[in-house]
């Protein structure tokens, strides 16, 4: 079991506070945590900083800790731009990225990135293919449906070869077996019950056992948004007011469910069963006072769930 931690994105009150970001991922280091991980928002009324810059500084303010972003919509992006982007960011942390990609379904504004919806999951497989191509090739000639290379060249190639591990993220069930034929790992949504997440590992483990290319080991990862919180009652308010703030702009309502909260010991509970569900790695997100929360799921939480 190996336990993640979330690294703050947002800036609440419009000035970003390097000291203290600076501060949580070198105690997130100190305190153990296997990786630290951002999101992508680009459209959205929460004030979240770019994953893209963000990984950027914290690779500056760490030396162990592994880096990700669950997840890069990557559809969104030119992927020769993204694939640069996480070359040198490969570079930069000498080796300590995790890249998660997904296509975002089909309720964001697409429009406004100039993608058509309905050749979503064809740009996703076709971008990822031409990422790897130009991180693992020399000359690159491409001939695809959506992007053409002649005797083209991308330097640096990643730090780790052949490229960094590509965790895939979605909630669909050909998602989840897309992850199977063209990723290294699955990192269930934050969004998702553990219920949910139990079914998808389900559909994950049956389609692994189907692949005929996956020979090495497969990991599973959940994203956990949790509150440690003695008051068990009032703790429910901001959970709500916290993923309103998030996912209110999507449209998703009533996520209160997918979060674990409570004392420590019902925390672990929660958390057990989501490694009891399936996840390898655990990324633990806290909705509020993400340093406070922090040392308390280090101090009081991840040793009782080591117990049970």
């Amino acid at each position: 079991m190996r336990f993640a931690i979330s690294i703050p994105q947002d800036v609440t009150d419009g000035a970003f506070n390097p000291n203290r970001l600076r501060a949580y991922l070198q105690r997130a280091e100190d305190l153990g945590f296997d990786s630290a991980w951002v999101a992508e928002q680009v459209l959205s009324s929460a004030p979240f900083l770019g994953p893209i810059e963000t990984l950027t500084y914290a690779a500056a303010c760490t030396t162990r800790l592994r880096l990700g972003c669950a997840m890069f919509i990557s559809p969104m992006y030119s992927p020769l731009h993204l694939a640069k982007s996480i070359s040198s960011l490969d570079q930069l942390s000498r080796g300590r990225l995790e890249v998660g990609l997904a296509t975002g379904g089909r309720k964001r504004m697409f429009s406004a990135f100039a993608v058509d919806p309905t050749t979503l999951v064809a740009r996703f497989v076709e971008g990822l293919e031409l990422m790897k191509t130009v991180w693992t090739e020399g000359r690159v000639t491409f001939k695809g449906r959506f992007w053409q290379l002649d005797n083209a060249m991308m330097e640096p190639k990643p730090f780790q070869k052949p490229f960094p591990p590509i965790w895939f993220g979605g909630s669909h069930p050909d998602a989840v077996r897309r992850a199977v034929k063209y990723a290294t790992g699955f990192f269930g949504a934050g969004s998702q019950t553990t219920a949910q997440f139990a079914e998808q590992v389900r559909v994950l483990r049956s389609a692994l056992e189907e692949s005929v290319t996956v020979k090495n080991a497969f990991p599973v990862a959940k994203r956990v948004y949790i509150a440690v919180d003695d008051d068990a009652s009032g703790v429910r308010k901001r959970i709500v007011d916290a993923l309103e703030n998030r996912y209110g702009y999507f449209g998703l309502p009533n996520l209160e469910s997918v979060a674990v909260s409570g004392p420590p010991d019902a925390c672990a509970k929660g958390l057990h069963d989501v490694a009891e569900a399936g996840a390898e790695t655990i990324l633990l997100n806290p909705l509020y006072d993400d340093a406070q929360q922090m040392e308390r799921l280090a101090a009081e939480v991840i040793p009782r769930v080591l117990k049970i």
